[in-house]
């Protein structure tokens, strides 16, 4: 009975064992992408291969891309369009090299979708699912510059904001009422606070404006 005892648990530890390798070797899922996770290369590739948000934000841009392809009206034009993906496809890809190559990989969807919306009557009115809005300009008192703000309703969402000279992606964050964004770059902290038309928003090394946005149309 000893031996077979013995046995008996040598052969549940090996079963475990072989169990719990199993499970280490199951690979993240691979979510849908513009383009095929199975031949990916580039480690950004594969990590927006197993992000979800990224993931959804890359099919997105892909979307809004194939619109700006078919507006003559673009600016700019449409064989300009293209060859500027090409260029940000490369610049996307360099965010690897970054400190948080997710973050990096966030803001460059998040400023291309901007641009394309920016630049597109098409590619803003095309939009059944309203993954992305804007922009939309945002008046600040003490702010001489107007924002224009484009939001990437991803989960979590982001806004990407640019203002004169200054451009910033801030994440969402759970709220109460409306919606609250934040983050940070070099310079510091940035907030951008939003509930209807009013907007709160808070760069490094200023008190928090008061914003309204303006009328569109």
């Amino acid at each position: 009975m000893k031996t077979l005892t013995g046995i008996c648990t040598c052969l549940f530890v090996a079963s475990a064992a072989i169990s719990l390798c199993a499970k280490a070797a199951t690979p993240a899922p691979l979510f849908k992408t513009s383009f095929d996770c199975a031949g990916a290369t580039a480690p950004v590739e594969k990590l927006i291969c197993r992000d979800a948000q990224l993931a959804g934000m890359d099919r997105e841009l892909n979307r809004l891309y194939r619109l700006a392809l078919t507006d003559e009206r673009s600016v700019p034009r449409p064989e300009k369009v293209d060859s500027e993906q090409q260029i940000w496809t490369l610049k996307r890809n360099q965010c690897f090299t970054e400190a948080d190559p997710k973050a990096c990989t966030v803001a460059r969807y998040a400023e291309r979708a901007h641009q394309l919306r920016q630049g597109s009557a098409i590619v803003r009115t095309k939009d059944p699912d309203r993954l992305t809005e804007g922009p939309v300009a945002i008046r600040c008192a003490g702010l001489n510059a107007l924002i224009a703000a484009t939001y990437f309703n991803a989960d979590p969402g982001v806004v990407y904001l640019s203002w004169a000279n200054s451009a910033i992606t801030l994440n969402q964050e759970p709220a109460g009422a409306g919606l609250r964004y934040s983050g940070k770059d070099n310079s510091g902290y940035y907030s951008f606070s939003q509930s209807g038309d009013e907007v709160l928003f808070q760069k490094p090394g200023s008190a928090t404006m008061r914003c309204q946005m303006e009328p569109t149309g």
